[in-house]
């Protein structure tokens, strides 16, 4: 009997919350970059219609012929945008927003990311899902794609108590699709200031509380160098090779390769 060579598939991992504003992109690019680096083959796809990392990422939304939308609502080809910073991108448009209207008859619509990533999941290590602040098809349908989710936390007050609804939502989407497994990889810290005393007090509660549910990891700190590398349509480790908060982004690519 021939020896039959497995090809790995995809890890998926969605950074998933439902509150806006607490890195979601940011982390999105920039682990996706440090895993790149490691010399594994990566794949962003853009499922926020706001296409915050389609931007970031140097491409104009409104100049695409194809977005994540046609590969959804159309079953297309994924419309993949090769080697932008060494990884692949499915971009996104404000198209993305009627998704949900489009596919309101569609039975298996909480399938459709799944169905759409399928064909490319022998490609690549990791592909990584830069979800919507919401609570709504398009995160329930990336949820049922994904083996994991990350989830940034903004350390403050607000950010911290709606960790609650985000883990139910969690567990309704595995109970209500039998083939979703998605399982937490980690809670990530954010936007971080040591000097600010709300925020280190909900950094306290987040190490108290959330450790039981998955991995705790350091925060990230706020700082504007973050800003001004999305500005420039680049990684932090491109802009700022030297920038502290690097090795924090290396720790959670490292701690991800332990997933494949």
């Amino acid at each position: 009997m021939p020896y039959l060579r497995v090809i790995p598939m995809s890890c998926v991992i969605a950074l998933f919350n439902q509150a806006g504003g607490v890195t979601k992109t940011t982390l999105c690019l920039n682990i996706g970059y440090a895993l790149s680096q490691r010399n594994y083959r990566v794949l962003l796809v853009d499922m926020d219609p706001q296409a915050s990392l389609t931007l970031f990422m140097g491409l104009n939304p409104l100049e695409l012929p194809a977005t994540i939308y046609n590969a959804l609502v159309e079953q297309k080809p994924l419309p993949i945008q090769p080697q932008i910073h060494q990884m692949d991108l499915v971009p996104a448009n404000l198209n993305l927003s009627t998704t949900e209207y489009q596919l309101a008859n569609d039975p298996a619509r909480q399938n459709c990311l799944k169905q759409a990533l399928e064909p490319v999941l022998k490609h690549y290590d990791f592909i990584l899902i830069d979800c919507s602040p919401s609570l709504g098809l398009l995160n329930y349908a990336t949820l049922v794609a994904a083996n994991y989710v990350l989830v940034p936390i903004q350390t403050q007050f607000k950010s911290f108590q709606s960790t609650d609804l985000l883990l139910r939502t969690i567990a309704t989407v595995r109970r209500t699709n039998p083939s979703c497994k998605v399982r937490i990889a980690g809670f990530i810290p954010t936007l971080y200031d040591a000097r600010n005393s709300q925020d280190s007090r909900t950094l306290e509660a987040v190490k108290e509380r959330l450790p039981a549910a998955a991995y705790v990891y350091p925060p990230i700190p706020r700082s504007t160098a973050f800003a001004d590398a999305s500005e420039r349509q680049m990684p932090l480790a491109v802009y700022s090779p030297k920038h502290p908060a690097l090795a924090l982004l290396n720790q959670i690519a490292e701690n991800l390769e332990q997933l494949k």
